[in-house]
């Protein structure tokens, strides 16, 4: 080979390697902005412009696509970011069973998947493959302990459950029977629902007939509106507890005077003004500042949770480019180890400390007890 295509093959090697070298990282978020899910997932794709731009000296790409609810569409939008974008990570989606269905991918592909999802399903128990989820939601027995609490602690003796027939629901039905049992608390009645049902007739009069002293409804967004709502219609009188599924702004509008009283435990992001100060309140605030300035609104709980998934990710990127660039499996797979070695890191949900067992890392500073009193969310006393 002369020496000019010698010089022309290096020029061309280093040319093909450039984009490579300098490539931004992408990012995919999958969010539900239609269909059953929306009220959690519009929260959470207008928080996208709200996220990191660079990290590590590096630009953060993010490509966002809508799966409209629908756990088929969620599988489509991973496999698209995976196999046509080639993204480092993958943010979402917002559903609990969605997020289920697409677990595999994220692992066979090798890449990051940060839900922002209420079961506790999607890291536990910890597998093989959900070594590649990382959650940025306070897992159920975190927030089902404090409810339990409260319950034993105000002589609550029988309780009945209404849980969507989905893994949240069904997490929520394990979780708080292994708690309740520990507490003296009988389950006298345990019904199912799917979100997109229009009527709870039948579910609240087999509640009304086990006549517990209290009723827990777990469901996330707007789908935890209507047990409540029958249940109040048809006459129960006893108290009413939520899931941190049902911490939004709709919820207070949709359920009215019906859902006077509630309780619930959630992140502090609900009630900011009554907490103390501390690095979690100061980044929620201005979240919700930077939010109100762009859509004219306080963002749900649930916004907070893709924010703090991209501070998880600017948090972890900058080990991880030690290992790897962009675009290659040696970053994403760096990425998921920094991601693991998260150690007290606050964000908008409370203070994350990650481990090999432990992809959520949230403890009691991720949550207090909350009810709503004169139509508004309120630290309970």
């Amino acid at each position: 080979m002369t020496s000019k295509k010698v010089i022309s093959a290096l020029l061309l090697s280093s040319s093909l390697l450039t984009p490579l070298a300098n490539a931004d990282i992408k990012i995919g978020v999958v969010s539900s902005t239609t269909g059953p899910i929306a009220l959690v997932g519009i929260p959470q794709k207008n928080t996208i412009p709200l996220l990191p731009t660079s990290a590590g000296g590096e630009k953060i790409t993010y490509i966002s696509l809508d799966d409209g609810s629908d756990p088929t569409a969620t599988v489509k939008a991973f496999k698209k970011l995976i196999d046509e974008e080639h993204v480092d990570a993958i943010i979402g989606p917002s559903g609990s069973g969605n997020a289920m269905g697409v677990i595999q991918f994220a692992a066979e592909s090798g890449t990051p998947m940060l839900a922002p999802v209420g079961t506790a399903a999607v890291v536990l128990p910890m597998t093989k493959q959900k070594k590649w989820v990382f959650k940025t939601t306070q897992n159920d027995d975190l927030i089902a302990k404090a409810l339990v609490e409260q319950m034993k602690a105000t002589g609550i003796k029988t309780i009945g459950l209404i849980g969507t027939a989905d893994p949240y629901g069904e997490n929520w039905a394990k979780v708080m029977k292994d708690l309740t049992q520990k507490a003296d608390i009988q389950i006298v009645a345990n019904e199912q629902f799917q979100r997109q049902d229009t009527s709870m007739t039948g579910q609240g009069l087999k509640i009304l007939m086990a006549n517990p002293d209290a009723v827990l409804i777990a469901a996330p967004g707007s789908s935890s509106v209507m047990p409540q709502t029958t249940l109040k219609d048809q006459g129960y009188s006893g108290k009413i507890y939520q899931t941190h599924g049902a911490a939004l702004d709709p919820f207070l509008r949709l359920g009215g005077k019906a859902v006077e009283g509630t309780i619930l435990a959630a992140s502090s992001m609900l009630v900011l003004d009554e907490v103390p100060d501390s690095p979690s309140k100061e980044i929620a605030t201005k979240y919700i500042a930077d939010y109100k300035k762009l859509y004219g609104e306080t963002p749900a709980t649930f916004g907070g949770n893709v924010l703090d998934a991209g501070l998880l990710l600017e948090n972890a990127i900058p080990s991880a480019l030690k290992s790897g660039k962009p675009g290659s499996a040696e970053f994403r797979s760096a990425l998921r180890d920094a991601l693991e070695k998260t150690k007290e890191m606050p964000a908008t949900q409370g203070v994350y400390n990650m481990t090999a067992e432990n992809h959520s890392g949230f403890d009691e500073r991720g949550r207090v007890l909350i009810t709503v009193k004169d139509g508004k969310w309120t630290l309970l006393k």
